[in-house]
């Protein structure tokens, strides 16, 4: 399969067979062509050559519509639930259960209730209205929804990236529920772990090529498989620690801290050239911490200090300008204006630095994005490119590059390698402690723990809004960090 769009080629040549009741992964760098093979497989796009074979059948899919009437569902990354419909009403969305124009309401409850029971979740009322629920349970609703069809083939776009360990436990059982009744998946994913638990097959595309179809999940080592995804060895993910010199001033101060509701009495320092993770579980009150720190939440006790002067509570523009930077968790619809060009996303924290007699100087602008683009390595290398069109990593070093350009001595990182594969997250490990060895305070939020073990210098342990325990990153493993957690003290 060959598909161009606009003088750029997406896929170079892709080939893909799938199973009935297997579990296919698809693996590749962010930017390799999985989102295009998805929506060309959905029916969104149309290949420019190539073909594609349905139960022994060249077909031809002329939209969404065509492919869920063969049996072919998707459930992309970014759920397309409708928060203010009840979950049978998104379970049915574009095919009602009517008569006369006037929709059935029990029959569709009862249908719905029928399919949620399927995947193990009878309990879910199919009268509640979607936007109360939890993501993990979106995501039923959105699997739900494929199964109201006659399904045979469902795409699963990052099923895992906003669930925590319990809720990816219960996924993998639906999935396994699925291929025992002769339902292929196609999974996507970026956690070779997940991989190895989940998947039986795997297919791997590299610059919108196949470089491997098919290969068995159990025999295929872990280093082969980073090296068909990136052409190239990645020996070492996590980069050496750069020793914190023993005069390194304390950069940033938290005092006592809280947000009602939320967390309560935190308190941590962190200096210069210092990373600090937390550790914890999804729904523990990590992002909320940071984002009070950043003054996007106002704090309802504490103190926030850069280099020993305090923070105005709740107000971004105290904390910017003492030098906090903050990379969010949702990057698309909190950090990035997807539809401007790079350049403009890089300076968006620095506008005054290049405005001349009340207008912008977008030829400085654009330079000073160049000098970042270069310096991280961002691909493509083109300022003027409009931020939708780059990869989840690309995206990451735009924040990063905004920050850099800003020269904020506190950098704030809220998952910073959601939905980045290995190859960029290798990068990205890099440029955080290069930014630390230069002298920046970091903290990092991961729901991996392994990811804030391989980062930090030290941790601290959160859950449920209270700090359990402040250790270095190096006198702890995933094992503790977990044990805390089921406890919920220290004790």
């Amino acid at each position: 399969m060959t598909k161009q769009f606009a003088g750029v080629q997406a896929l170079k040549g892709v080939d893909l067979q799938v199973l009935p009741g297997e579990v296919h992964c698809v693996m590749g760098q962010n930017g390799a062509g999985k989102s295009t093979l998805i929506k060309t497989l959905s029916g969104v796009h149309q290949p420019d050559s190539g073909e594609i074979r349905w139960e022994g059948k060249e077909i031809s899919l002329a939209g969404p519509t065509s492919a869920l009437d063969l049996g072919i569902a998707t459930m992309y990354q970014e759920l397309d639930v409708v928060d203010g419909l009840s979950v049978a009403e998104n379970i049915f969305l574009g095919h009602e259960r009517s008569s006369g124009g006037v929709l059935q309401v029990k029959k569709t409850n009862a249908l719905a209730r029928a399919l949620l029971k399927r995947l193990g979740h009878g309990d879910l009322p199919p009268s509640t209205e979607v936007g109360t629920l939890s993501a993990a349970n979106k995501q039923i609703v959105s699997m739900a929804r494929a199964l109201s069809r006659d399904t045979k083939m469902i795409i699963m776009d990052e099923p895992s990236a906003i669930l925590d360990s319990g809720e990816v436990a219960n996924l993998f059982r639906v999935v396994r529920e699925l291929t025992a009744q002769g339902i292929a998946v196609v999974y996507i994913s970026h956690r070779l772990e997940e991989i190895r638990q989940i998947g039986d097959r795997i297919s791997v595309i590299k610059d919108g090529r196949s470089t491997a179809n098919g290969l068995s999940v159990t025999d295929t080592p872990r280093e082969q498989l980073i090296r068909l995804m990136t052409g190239r060895d990645v020996e070492n993910v996590f980069p050496v620690r750069t020793p914190i010199p023993v005069d390194a001033p304390v950069v940033l101060e938290v005092e006592d801290l809280e947000l009602d509701g939320h967390f309560e009495r935190v308190n941590f320092t962190v200096r210069a050239g210092e990373i600090l993770g937390f550790a914890g579980l999804v729904g523990s009150k990590r992002s909320e911490i940071l984002e009070t720190i950043y003054g996007a939440r106002k704090a309802s006790a504490g103190k926030v200090r850069v280099n020993g002067k305090p923070l105005r509570a709740g107000s971004v523009n105290s904390a910017v300008n003492a030098g906090i930077g903050l990379s969010p968790e949702e990057r698309k619809s909190q950090g990035l204006i997807l539809d401007e060009p790079i350049f403009k996303n890089v300076t968006l924290s620095t506008f005054e630095r290049f405005a001349r007699g009340g207008y912008l100087n977008e030829r400085a602008e654009r330079d000073a994005a160049r000098g970042q683009i270069t310096a991280l390595e961002l691909r493509p290398a083109d300022p003027d490119r409009p931020a939708r069109t780059l990869s989840g990593g690309n995206q990451q070093k735009i924040l990063l590059a905004r920050w850099l350009v800003h020269g904020t001595p506190v950098l704030l990182l809220d998952e910073p390698t959601r939905g980045v594969d290995v190859g960029a997250r290798a990068e990205i490990y890099a440029l955080i402690r290069k930014l630390a060895a230069d002298g920046t305070a970091i903290i990092v939020v991961s729901s991996e723990i392994e990811e804030v073990l391989g980062l930090a210098d030290k941790v601290l342990v959160i859950d449920d809004g209270k700090v359990l325990t402040q250790t270095n990153a190096s006198d702890i493993d995933e094992h503790g960090v977990l044990d805390l957690v089921m406890k919920g003290s220290a004790a």
